[in-house]
């Protein structure tokens, strides 16, 4: 297949590609010009810019792309998150819209902040969306594709969680703390964390390729959720350093605002239904196989 990606050199972009390429595929990236190692198609989300002309015979897009959500979230964080999302999916979704040769799917990443902070409820794709500026984001994140679907191209919205790689996301900044017996839960630890690996969302995608039948919101986490208590002690014991220290709520919200509250305290368990139905295997299904193989 010819297939484009955006966030092409991302955490999730950089092996995806890869494994795109090493499956046969014809990979064409889509960044903005001064992206490391230069784009195969230049874009500007903010400025309605991309070209359609060099997406012509496209079998397949992955969208990828998106400001980071890690950071302090002042009013300019929060329009560049917002807008890097539904202006850069808008703009694509349109332009694929307007092919003659339309491509067959557009899988455009979402993320499990659609559900907000809903305890310990279990999460499938049938649930609604949940309250707070994540939830927001990502319920106008995922509209923004619909001049592509009402094209009758097949839309698919993994929504991912949280994603665990030794060398990049929350895992990376985790694993000094923890190597120093400096690791903790924080705040109550109850809040669940939906993970999954790095291997299986690059096979989580590469799956979804090849099933004609899915499309709209498939969860893209682990099928065994773990709550912040349980994830801590999976990392202390992988790294066989205690984790007694405890980030206390008020700390957190002082360090990160809004950010830390919705990201780090807030919690979702989420179930991939979609994902497993459609005959997708997990590689790492448990936490312990997750960080074995990452550490």
């Amino acid at each position: 297949m010819r297939i484009a990606v955006t966030g092409a050199t991302g955490m999730v972009g950089t092996p995806l590609v890869a494994a795109l390429r090493a499956d046969g595929h014809t990979v064409l990236t889509i960044g903005r010009a001064k992206d490391a190692g230069g784009p195969d198609v230049e874009w500007s989300p903010a400025e309605g810019q991309l070209n359609a002309d060099e997406l012509a015979g496209v079998d397949a897009v992955f969208h990828l792309a998106g400001e980071p959500i890690a950071q302090r979230w002042t009013n300019e964080t929060k329009r560049r998150i917002r807008d890097s999302r539904v202006l850069g999916t808008s703009l694509l979704a349109r332009t694929l819209a307007g092919l003659p040769e339309r491509p067959q799917v557009l899988v455009s990443i979402s993320a499990v902040g659609f559900y907000g902070d809903r305890g310990s409820q279990e999460l499938s794709e049938n649930a609604g969306p949940g309250t707070g500026f994540l939830a927001d984001v990502a319920v106008e994140w995922e509209a923004a594709a619909d001049p592509a679907r009402a094209a009758g191209i097949r839309v698919v919205h993994p929504r991912l969680g949280i994603v665990l790689n030794r060398n990049g996301g929350a895992l990376e900044r985790m694993v000094p703390i923890f190597s120093l017996g400096a690791g903790g839960r924080l705040a109550s630890g109850t809040q669940y964390m939906s993970w999954v690996s790095l291997t299986d969302v690059v096979g989580g995608l590469r799956h979804l390729l090849t099933q004609p039948a899915v499309s709209g919101p498939v969860n893209m986490t682990a099928p065994n959720p773990v709550t912040n208590a349980e994830f801590t002690d999976a990392l202390a014991s992988a790294l066989n350093r205690p984790a007694f220290a405890m980030v206390p709520a008020f700390a957190i919200k002082l360090a990160f605002g809004q950010m830390g509250m919705e990201a780090l305290v807030a919690g979702q368990r989420v179930m991939p239904e979609r994902l497993l139905a459609s005959g997708f295997q997990f590689s790492h299904p448990r936490i312990e196989d997750a960080l074995q193989a990452e550490l």
